[in-house]
């Protein structure tokens, strides 16, 4: 008979298929020889096709595969009785009639059994063994990838242990470090629970900690390397300890034991105990990393899960977070140092909210707002008829705080006298209204905010040492605006947002163009400047986008010229205006008070658009050549 492929499997079961000359294409297309309605099936998934070497049967890029006896093949020559599986359906190659396999022959002769120890198994007592094993192992499996606790999933498994093998105790002692030495340890009693103690020989736990193998003891008391005295009196009669290992890392050992004689342990418990400590490692080492986990996150969730009104997700902002919600549950000064702008009083209040003080008043107090004979009625209050004026009694601001927090704006404009009173206040926590006598406690935290630099104050005489030191028992540093860039687009759209709800204009954001600009800008006047700049485009605006054209000169005045090959009308504006002030300080000689004349501004404008257009230029230079002009200085 010619070569064939007899279907054994599959939809054509029973089908015959003659292989000639030609090649047999096998597929899911209506043309192939053999066709197969079958998704898994490609549209021409093989064929077989005869070669000088015979049939080959090659694979034809097929999603899912050819397999010729189980293997997948890209080309194979095929041999009599060979199983081709394509999808669900399975064929046999046939190249001529008779079997395609033949058995092996088996002699059986008459000899004498060897004499000695048997161990009979009958067949139905094996498989049931087996089905009860492989049910411990699923069970245990399902039980302890289920729990995620550590002390949970560790009382679960002893439990488990507990039903499968007759112990009496058991513990599970994990290691730190590859050492027992004062890692996590859980043990249980069968019949007490937790409540009763469990004692382990410390020499067969660090033998197989040691050696990685598990150890089966019976009659362990008795043997000289497991006799110490704490192990003598727990009478064990058969003790077991398995190693917790996975990927080569020890994690622990498992320890079982009882003193009953009846229920000695076997080798079958010990291979059974082996596979579950096998399984119990991986969920063990999970547990002990998910617990890890969960403790590193809610140390993150207390270092910046704090409220605010602040807005910024840079580096500089996450530390500021950070540092606040340390400081923020202590009663300790605080110094707040920051440019005009940079949000020192929202830092103030995320301390004050996040701190045991939250429910009591936060005052504020600009310092540089009053005269000094007000800010001192301010602060610590006057008496009836102190002064011209004073008809009643009046508290202050620190009386007001009382249980509270008073937050000290500019206090570097402090006047030297008021500086006396307020170190008074800081040390002793207690003052005299004006005009009075009476000695008044207080309980408030004191924080204070100055742009000022205290340093130089305090070097000039404007400032006192010893304020000073009572100010700055913890100092915080609000980083300017140009120093967190990545924060000025996130502060634009809040302020989008929030002042087109004011003013009932639906904006869709802020174009490519003046984001460009915004980015570019150094913002001197940080978050303030930012917010009254988005403020302004929002009320000037007549389109849905915030464009170049609603944002402030300043900004537009901006060199944004990283790419020159790009010129636009607001560019070409810049452009002009460097040509006219190099052209008026060229005709100056270099004498900006005398160019600014020249050009009817300020001469601190022009220092400002020098600055902004980058033409600041040496004071040695006499003459700026034309063609500098647009050039950005390297």
């Amino acid at each position: 008979m010619p070569p064939r492929l007899a279907a054994i499997s599959g939809k054509l079961k029973g089908a015959i298929f003659a292989i000639d000359e030609d090649a047999l294409i096998i597929g899911r297309e209506t043309a192939a020889n053999v066709c197969l309605a079958d998704g898994a099936v490609s549209r021409r998934h093989s064929k077989i096709a005869k070669t000088g070497e015979g049939f080959v049967i090659t694979d034809l890029e097929s999603l899912n595969g050819t397999f010729v006896n189980g293997v997948p093949i890209r080309s194979r020559v095929l041999e009599h009785g060979d199983r081709v599986r394509i999808g669900d359906s399975q064929f046999l190659f046939l190249l001529h009639d008779g079997e395609p396999s033949k058995s092996s022959e088996v002699t059986l002769d008459e000899v004498q059994i060897v004499t000695g120890p048997t161990l009979h198994v009958r067949l139905d007592e094996a498989v049931s063994q087996m089905e009860r094993n492989l049910s411990t192992l699923m069970k245990v499996s399902t039980a302890i990838n289920a729990i995620r606790g550590l002390n949970p999933l560790l009382e679960r498994l002893l439990e488990i242990l507990f039903e499968v093998v007759p112990a009496q105790r058991g513990a599970i002692l994990l290691t730190v470090e590859d050492s027992i030495e004062g890692g996590p340890v859980f043990a249980l009693d069968r019949k007490h629970g937790k409540a009763q103690p469990v004692n382990v020989s410390r020499t067969l736990v660090q033998q197989v900690l040691r050696d990685g193998v598990a150890v089966l003891a019976s009659d362990a008391a008795t043997q000289s390397k497991f006799a110490t005295e704490s192990f003598i009196e727990t009478r064990a009669h058969s003790v077991m300890c398995v190693p917790l290992v996975m990927i080569d890392r020890k994690l622990g050992v498992l320890y079982l034991d009882t003193t009953v004689s009846l229920d000695k342990f076997t080798k079958d418990h010990l291979q059974l105990v082996t596979a579950i400590g096998g399984i119990a490692a991986v969920a063990i080492e999970n547990a002990r990393h998910f617990e890890w986990l969960e403790k590193e996150n809610e140390r993150l969730l207390a270092d910046v899960n704090i409220e605010h009104n602040m807005v910024g997700e840079s580096g500089a902002m996450q530390r500021v977070y950070h540092f606040i919600s340390k400081i923020a549950p202590t009663d300790a000064t605080v110094l707040i140092n920051g440019e005009s702008g940079t949000g020192k009083e929202l830092a103030a209040r995320a301390i004050h909210r996040n701190s045991k003080r939250a429910q009591k008043p936060f005052v504020a107090v600009n310092c540089a707002a009053l005269t000094e004979t007000l800010l001192e009625t301010e602060l610590f209050g006057h008496e009836r008829g102190a002064f011209t004026g004073a008809v009643t009694q009046k508290k202050g601001r620190l009386e007001i705080a009382a249980g509270g927090t008073v937050f000290l704006d500019e206090i570097g404009e402090l006047t030297p006298p008021l500086q006396v009173k307020l170190l008074r206040v800081l040390q002793e926590r207690e003052f005299e209204r004006v005009g009075g006598t009476l000695t008044i406690k207080i309980d408030v935290r004191v924080i204070a905010a100055t742009n000022k630099n205290l340093d130089d104050a305090m070097a000039s005489g404007e400032f006192r040492h010893d304020l000073y030191y009572r100010l700055n028992v913890v100092s915080l540093e609000m980083p300017p605006l140009r120093e967190r860039r990545e924060d000025i687009m996130l502060l634009a759209s809040y302020f989008v947002e929030k002042y087109g709800a004011m003013c009932n204009r639906k904006l869709k954001g802020i174009s490519t163009d003046a984001r460009t600009y915004l980015l570019a800008y150094d913002w001197p006047g940080n978050v303030r400047e930012l917010e009254n700049t988005i403020e302004r485009a929002v009320v000037l605006g007549t389109t849905v986008w915030i464009l170049p054209e609603d944002l402030p000169e300043a900004l537009l005045e901006t060199d944004t010229s990283a790419d020159k090959s790009k010129t636009n009308y607001h560019e070409a504006v810049v452009q002009s205006k460097k040509e006219i002030i190099l052209r008026a300080i060229e005709q100056a000689q270099n004498n900006h008070t005398e160019a600014a004349r020249l050009l009817g501004i300020n001469p601190n404008y022009l220092q400002r658009l020098l600055r902004n257009l980058n033409l600041t230029e040496p004071r040695s230079t006499s003459t700026i050549l034309p063609s500098r002009i647009g050039t950005k200085k390297p």
